[in-house]
């Protein structure tokens, strides 16, 4: 390859790795798995709801800690290659390395959303069939989309947010750390502070999960949350491109 090759080669190129890691199978399963039995149980304990949206929140609970395996996806797809040495090929081949990390992301974040829709839409089904709501649970309905639509966008963004702390760390086990740490274990603990700064560093952190019904975090609006986790993802691609473009491999 040279550096006139056509992006969408390049991005065919890291679709090709990505699938031949088992480890992207594992997750791919795991996560589809974990979302859609947490999904229906979630639904069928939900007897009824006022609001066709607020059934299918209770069906979308599994994807916050599915998102888990979506981080493990992420981390993996960027350091496996530097732990094996697979990336001096991959530099060699497109020189350069920014263009080489949009086309990782352009997969990684396509995978995941392509998963977290799928999921999206059989917890939307599986509110219909077991919560009762007057009038049903249309697809159509605005609340309901846009449930569905802000688990779509936050996994995808959780996936994209993990591949740039992999590139910034090249270390699974640093990126991985850093990434739960900051979505998963630092906001509950904060909650339970209760303090003003502890509040104010709480709403600065990325979610799992963007919605009405935060996941071991502070309640904040949907909107703020995703300008939250959107900003998270832009710092560590930014920082993950100039990185791995100064660095030696």
């Amino acid at each position: 390859m040279s550096r006139g090759v056509p992006f969408r080669s390049v991005v065919v190129s890291e679709w090709t790795k990505l699938r031949s890691v088992r480890s992207t199978w594992w997750c791919t399963v795991g996560y589809l798995a974990l979302v859609a039995t947490t999904g229906w149980f979630g639904a069928a304990i939900t007897q009824s709801a006022p609001r066709p949206d607020i059934a299918v929140s209770s069906a979308l609970t599994g994807f916050g800690l599915g998102q888990v395996l979506v981080v493990v996806l992420g981390v993996l797809a960027v350091t496996s290659e530097f732990g094996t040495g697979m990336v001096l090929a991959s530099l060699t081949a497109v020189p350069g390395r920014a263009r080489l990390l949009l086309a990782k992301s352009v997969v990684v974040g396509a995978w995941c959303a392509l998963l977290s829709a799928v999921l999206a839409v059989f917890c939307w089904f599986a509110a219909s069939r077991l919560t009762a709501v007057e009038g049903g649970i249309p697809l159509t309905d605005p609340g309901v989309l846009r449930q569905l639509g802000l688990q779509v966008a936050c996994a995808t963004l959780t996936g994209v947010l993990a591949l740039g702390l992999g590139t910034v760390l090249r270390s699974s086990a640093g990126a991985m750390g850093a990434a739960l740490g900051v979505m998963l274990l630092l906001p509950p603990v904060l909650a339970i502070l209760a303090s003003d700064q502890a509040e104010w560093v709480a709403r600065a952190l990325p979610a799992f999960r963007v919605g009405d019904e935060a996941f071991f975090a502070v309640q904040t609006s949907w909107q703020h949350a995703l300008v939250v986790l959107g900003a998270w993802v832009a710092v560590s691609w930014t920082v993950g491109a100039a990185l791995l473009a100064r660095r030696d491999v």
